[in-house]
């Protein structure tokens, strides 16, 4: 069956850097896009950062130029690099697997998702 497991969460200090990473498992890891989501108390489910199977890149507007996506095929790994971190950055983070090779950074379109890893930033 599907697994994503997700590591590398923890608490830093605002302008610190963190670095998510997701195993990916049981399923032809290489065809799907892969996404990073957060979730903060209180609010939606947001979308973060994508990677399509070639390798190309999509981010929401508030991560651009902070946080880096990066996929390995042969290591089934998806990471999220963030540095610059501010104490909005604060969620429980998520990887997930997008229903089609295509991206997007609509949540509905992941059928697939980690157990979460939280992101701690304090000011």
């Amino acid at each position: 069956q599907v697994q994503l497991v997700e590591s590398g969460g923890g608490s830093v200090q605002s302008g610190g850097s963190l670095r998510l990473s997701c195993a990916a498992s049981g399923y032809t890891y290489s065809r799907y896009c892969m996404g990073w989501f957060r979730q903060a108390p209180g609010k939606e489910r947001e979308g973060v950062a994508t990677i399509a199977m070639d390798g190309s890149t999509t981010y929401a507007d508030s991560v651009k130029g902070r946080f880096t996506i990066s996929r390995d095929n042969a290591k089934r790994t998806v990471s999220l690099q963030m540095n610059s971190l501010k104490p909005e950055d604060t969620a429980m983070y998520y990887c997930a697997k997008e229903r089609n090779y295509w991206c997007s950074l609509s949540a509905h379109e992941y059928d697939y998702w980690g157990q979460g890893t939280q992101v701690t930033v304090s000011s």
